[in-house]
C-alpha cells in the first residue's frame, strides 16, 4: 500500500495534534463520584452452580456479548515485528475456566482451610473496573477508557492489540485476539498484534437503565450493582455481618468492583497460588501498589512515550480512513 503525499501530510498532522493531547498521560479517565456505578460480589453466597455445567454468570456475559465477541481473519494470523507469535482463541471458544477474548467472566474454584477444614470457595474473576486503572493510562493510543459510569472500556476499532494493560494489570485481565482490528488495515506495516478484550461491566445495558447480564441472572443473587456510595455502604455493613473482609475498596487505590468474604482474602490468595501449575500466571487476589506506573520505573518511562504511539496510531487511522474512503467512492461509481 502506497501513501500519497496527501495523505502522508494529513497524517502528519493528526499525528502532531494526538501527540498534544497524549502528553496528559490522565486524558482518559474519567472522575468516579458517588454516583458511578460499582458492583458488589458476595462470596459467602457464590456456590459456583454446581448444579449446571457452566456458571449461570458466564452463559449470561457470552449470550450478552457474542456480538461482540471477534472474527479474525485467517490471512492475518501470523506474528508482527517485534513479535515472535500471535495469540488465536478462535478455535478455543468453549473455553470457560479462565479469562479469554471470547469469556470475559469465569468462576475460580479453590479449596482454603479454614479451622482445621477445607472450605470451597467460588469467586467470578472479571475486569476490577479501578478508579485509576493503569491500563488507561499506559494505552498509547487512547483505546482504554475510564468511564464516568464506571466501567474501563476498551474501544477495539482503535486498539492495536500491544498488550501493555494486560502487562501492567495486577490481575492480567484484558485478553488478547490476533487476526481483527486497525492493524489489519495497514498490512503490511509491522504493527499491532490484533485487540484486547475484557468485562465492560454492560456499558450497553447501563445506558439502557439494565443491569450486567451477570448480575441479572446470577441465582443466588450474590452479585449486585449500585451507585458507589450505595455499594460500598453495603459491602461495609456485610463485612460487619458475617465478621469478614473487603476486597477491591484499596487494592489499586479503589476500584468498582468490591468483593465479600467470610474467609481472609490473604487465605484464598494462597489457596490460589498452591493450586495454580504456574504460579506467575494465576490470577490471585493478592494486594497491589498504589499505582503500579507510578510505583515502577519500567512503566513510568514506557508511559512517557504514549505521544510518540498515539502520533503514530493517529497517523495509522488517518491512513485507514483515506483507503477506506476511496473503496468506498469506487465501490459507489461500480
Amino acid at each position: 500500500m502506497k501513501v500519497k503525499r496527501r495523505t502522508f501530510l494529513k497524517g502528519m498532522v493528526a499525528a502532531g495534534t494526538a501527540a498534544a493531547l497524549t502528553k496528559k498521560v490522565d486524558r482518559a479517565i474519567a472522575d468516579v463520584s458517588d454516583s458511578s456505578y460499582a458492583t458488589l460480589i458476595d462470596l459467602t453466597k457464590c456456590n459456583g452452580c454446581p448444579d449446571q455445567d457452566t456458571p449461570a454468570c458466564v452463559m449470561a456475559c457470552r449470550a450478552e456479548n457474542e456480538h461482540k465477541y471477534p472474527e479474525p481473519d485467517p490471512a492475518m494470523l501470523k506474528p508482527y515485528w517485534p513479535q515472535t507469535k500471535f495469540e488465536d482463541w478462535s478455535n478455543k471458544r468453549d473455553v470457560i475456566n479462565r479469562l479469554t477474548p471470547y469469556n470475559w467472566i469465569f468462576v475460580q474454584k479453590v479449596n482454603v482451610e479454614v479451622d482445621g477444614e477445607m472450605v470451597e470457595t467460588n469467586i467470578p474473576r472479571r475486569c476490577m473496573h479501578c478508579d485509576n486503572p493503569p491500563c488507561v493510562k499506559l494505552c498509547p493510543f487512547g483505546a482504554n477508557v475510564k468511564m464516568k459510569e464506571g466501567p474501563v472500556y476498551i474501544n477495539p476499532d482503535i486498539c492495536f492489540g500491544g498488550a501493555k494493560c494486560r502487562d501492567v494489570c495486577p490481575w492480567s485481565v484484558p485478553q488478547r485476539q490476533a487476526g481483527v482490528g486497525i492493524y489489519t488495515k495497514i498490512d503490511p506495516i509491522p504493527a499491532g498484534g490484533g485487540v484486547m478484550y475484557q468485562c465492560d461491566m454492560c456499558q450497553d445495558r447501563l445506558a439502557e437503565g439494565k443491569v450486567p447480564a451477570c448480575i441479572e441472572e446470577c441465582p443466588q443473587g450474590a452479585m449486585a450493582i449500585g451507585t458507589r456510595s450505595e455499594i460500598y455502604a453495603k459491602a461495609e455493613e456485610l463485612r460487619q455481618q458475617y465478621n469478614g473482609y473487603i476486597y477491591g475498596d484499596k487494592q489499586m487505590g479503589g476500584t468498582s468492583t468490591l468483593y465479600v468474604s467470610q474467609i481472609p482474602f490473604e487465605k484464598i490468595d494462597e489457596a490460589i497460588v498452591s493450586k495454580a501449575d504456574d504460579p506467575t500466571k494465576a490470577m490471585r487476589v493478592h494486594d497491589t501498589p498504589n499505582n503500579v506506573i507510578d510505583s515502577t520505573s519500567h512503566w513510568s518511562s514506557i508511559a512517557l512515550l504514549a505521544p510518540v504511539a498515539g502520533a503514530i496510531g493517529a497517523f495509522a487511522a488517518t491512513v485507514v480512513s483515506k483507503k477506506t474512503n476511496k473503496q468506498e467512492d469506487a465501490h459507489d461509481e461500480n
